[in-house]
């Protein structure tokens, strides 16, 4: 692994950390940890082991049981562990006590989410909404947080905001974040002003989970290199394309993709990016039919478009990667006319729960992509009829 002078560093070992309680079972809790073990990679560490437990809440304290703690240390010590992390959100006390316990630095899903942020961020906005989440996260912690910061350099968890050492003065943190509120509200008034000056063209976006191949749906609807990879978060800053099928223009949006357990202050901090949602007229919901927890995954997004405003409006559902679906379930034995029963059970039931607005594709094999762009074509085509009615081509 390679830092940003090209040195070669030490990948860090990471630990997860994740409870089992009455709303959720084992089962639900391995596939949170396959999803926190992909977010680590993502931000350059191994997950080399898991701890889970059974728990009624969590210990106000140190968030897992006392017994659990000294299991993990005694780990830790063994296995050169670098980083603890814990799947759910942790207070500064108990970051605090579980570090003065394990004498490992711990982090919570939130920080490592808001870590890859920082890494990912290229523009001066997306670097400024995830300034200023950091700050908005850490602000209630800094009893805990910045001592353990201090003495913890380097590594996951310790991008901190900015480059110089870290303030210790609630007023300081509060003022960067008056100041950061200042400058993102100017750059979303400068966003604002050249979203009017695209026209009147009907604008179309992509949302979903992370990794679902939005960006890859997205290069091949366009016929335009978009940065697509197989890691969480790959895209940050919204790319609008514009994009015409048989003489009629739209604008196509990729968005960042949303995730379980979304920071609050990250969603918030993402609202002028978020606005290309909002302003949409026409939603692309893309799903990762492969995912075990795809049902889930649709939950999240229909979930976060609900706190952003945008839930109501067109959306065609575009069930992705019913090649990797397919592999998954069927086996070599199963008999031809079993699998195209399977296939027209799951294509009619998702027809009914979206009001016929479901499509299922595979974008990396190009599979059902012409028929998608005939349905795009028509919603685009509709929508068109019905705000310039007396319009009888487009101007593009």
């Amino acid at each position: 692994m390679l830092d940003k002078k090209n040195k070669i560093v030490k990948e860090e070992r990471a630990v997860l950390v994740g409870m089992v309680h009455k709303d959720q079972t084992e089962p639900q809790e391995q596939e949170y940890l396959d999803e926190l073990a992909f977010l680590a990679e993502t931000a350059g560490a191994i997950a080399v082991k898991r701890f889970t437990q059974k728990l009624s809440h969590p210990d106000s304290k140190t968030f897992i049981g006392k017994g659990k703690l000294e299991e993990i240390k005694k780990y830790c010590q063994e296995k050169y562990i670098n980083v603890l992390i814990f799947d759910d959100e942790l207070s500064g006390a108990q970051i605090n006590n579980i570090e003065k316990a394990t004498e490992v630095k711990t982090i919570d899903r939130s920080d490592l989410i808001l870590d890859i942020f920082a890494r990912r961020a290229k523009t001066a906005q997306a670097k400024a909404q995830v300034e200023l989440a950091q700050y908005q996260y850490i602000l209630p912690r800094l009893r805990g947080m910045w001592k353990h910061l201090e003495r913890l350099g380097g590594g996951i968890g310790t991008r901190g905001p900015g480059e110089t050492e870290i303030e210790t003065d609630r007023r300081i943190v509060r003022d960067k974040i008056t100041l950061l509120r200042k400058r993102l509200a100017e750059i979303d008034k400068q966003a604002f002003t050249q979203r009017k000056d695209r026209g009147e063209f009907i604008r179309v976006a992509l949302v979903g989970y992370t990794n679902v191949g939005k960006s890859t749906l997205m290069t091949l609807l366009s016929k335009s290199d978009v940065f697509a990879e197989n890691k969480l978060f790959a895209t940050l800053d919204t790319t609008t394309r514009k994009v015409v099928f048989e003489n009629t223009p739209f604008l196509l949006s990729d968005t960042v993709g949303f995730i379980r357990k979304l920071p609050h202050h990250l969603v918030e901090s993402f609202k002028s990016t978020l606005d290309e949602v909002r302003e949409a007229d026409i939603l692309l919901h893309v799903v990762d039919i492969s995912h075990p927890l795809y049902e889930e995954q649709i939950g999240v997004v229909n979930k976060t478009l609900q706190e952003i405003k945008a839930f109501d409006k067109p959306t065609l559902t575009i069930f992705n990667k019913m090649d990797l679906y397919e592999k998954n379930i069927f086996d070599e034995w199963l008999d031809e006319s079993v699998k195209k029963d399977i296939l027209e059970d799951l294509h009619e039931r998702w027809k009914r729960e979206t009001d016929g607005n479901a499509i299922f594709i595979s974008a990396t094999e190009k599979r059902n992509i012409d028929q998608l762009r005939k349905t795009i074509l028509e919603k685009v085509s509709e929508l068109y009829k019905v705000r310039y009615p007396y319009k009888t081509k487009f101007l593009y």
